[in-house]
């Protein structure tokens, strides 16, 4: 059995559908990644797997543990990185685990070990002692890794964990991560907006407007392209696109910015062909404004599954489950 198990889970704000009956399973030691825009229901969805919030409808099995009927389980074997900052800035380091290990119990010498190993995992031995008024993003964040690992959770909920942090702190965050998934066996479950964030999982699930529109592998989603991915932008994109969508082993479609994107498996050889063809016997005088060529991304995968970019969300939707959610947060 899988590590998380859900099945058609549900989650309503009123009218507003935040999460729409998706379901998947994600298995164990895997690091397994929830890939979309802001208001997709990603943070709707690691709260309901947290027991933070109830569900509408479906069921959802951590650990082995039923969300619903089970929920003391549930917390007990999951750590959480929260996408906002829970530390308590006026106290260390050190007092930050120390008062996470108050609410889980550990015994003294049990805490002694294990705060000393995670920080040094961390690499944050020297800064341990010292308020975290005076850490940075990065470090902030590796504190909270280290004190959502405390307790020896089998899974680890991360909510957008490098949100706003730069490029390069990113990455020594994913290093961790990775560390800990290889070291230690951590399953770990995390939502991000982040591309190039989304490669370092084993498997992606594509969610956008609260249901997910696809789920495999990063090589895989992006093999579901035509192999090489040619924008181009014309005098007049709607007659391109007429002339191109007939032709054998070429995908057209309009891009998010009316451009239009093709895929195909012969990409520098297509180039001179559809140069040719615009310029063709019709007198149709479409003119070249810009062309390039690249190898499939997932931006390029989302775009095909979703018709639009991460960030060009739907704000009318983002706005109906804010709305339901203060008219719930109001009972």
């Amino acid at each position: 059995m899988g590590s998380i198990v859900v099945d058609h889970l549900e989650r309503k704000f009123g009218s507003a559908v935040a999460v729409d009956k998706i379901s998947f399973t994600v298995e164990p030691g895997e690091i397994f990644g929830f890939l979309g825009p802001n208001g997709a229901g990603k943070t709707t969805t690691i709260n309901m797997l947290c027991t933070l919030l109830k569900l509408t409808s479906g069921r959802a099995i951590v650990n082995n543990y039923d969300v619903v009927e089970c929920q003391s389980d549930v917390r007990k074997s999951i750590g959480i990185i929260f996408q906002d900052a829970s530390l308590d800035d006026k106290l260390t380091g050190l007092e930050n685990l120390q008062f996470h290990n108050m609410l889980y119990g550990l015994s003294h010498s049990d805490f002694q070990q294990k705060s000393l190993d995670l920080v040094r995992i961390v690499d944050l031995e020297d800064r341990v002692h010292e308020v975290v008024q005076n850490y940075s993003g990065g470090m902030k964040r590796r504190l909270e890794i280290a004190r959502g690992l405390l307790h020896d959770p089998k899974i680890l909920f991360l909510d957008e964990p490098t949100l706003g942090l730069d490029p390069q702190t990113r990455r020594h965050i994913w290093q961790y991560l990775i560390t800990l998934r290889d070291n230690r066996g951590v399953t770990m479950f995390m939502t991000t907006h982040y591309m190039e964030e989304a490669e370092h999982c084993d498997r992606i699930a594509i969610i956008d407007n609260g249901q997910i529109v696809g789920l495999d592998t990063p090589a895989n989603l992006k093999s579901m392209l035509g192999g090489d991915i040619i924008t181009v932008d014309t005098s007049d994109n709607k007659l391109s696109f007429n002339k191109m969508k007939g032709l054998t082993d070429v995908q057209t479609r309009y891009g998010p910015n009316n451009d239009l994107i093709i895929e195909t498996k012969r990409g520098d050889q297509f180039i001179p062909e559809m140069l040719s063809l615009l310029s063709g016997s019709d007198n149709s005088n479409i003119e070249l404004k810009s062309v390039s060529l690249r190898q499939p991304t997932l931006e390029d995968v989302f775009i095909k599954l979703t018709g639009h970019t991460i960030r060009d969300y739907d704000p009318g939707n983002k706005e109906k489950v804010r709305s339901g959610m203060r008219r719930w947060k109001g009972r």
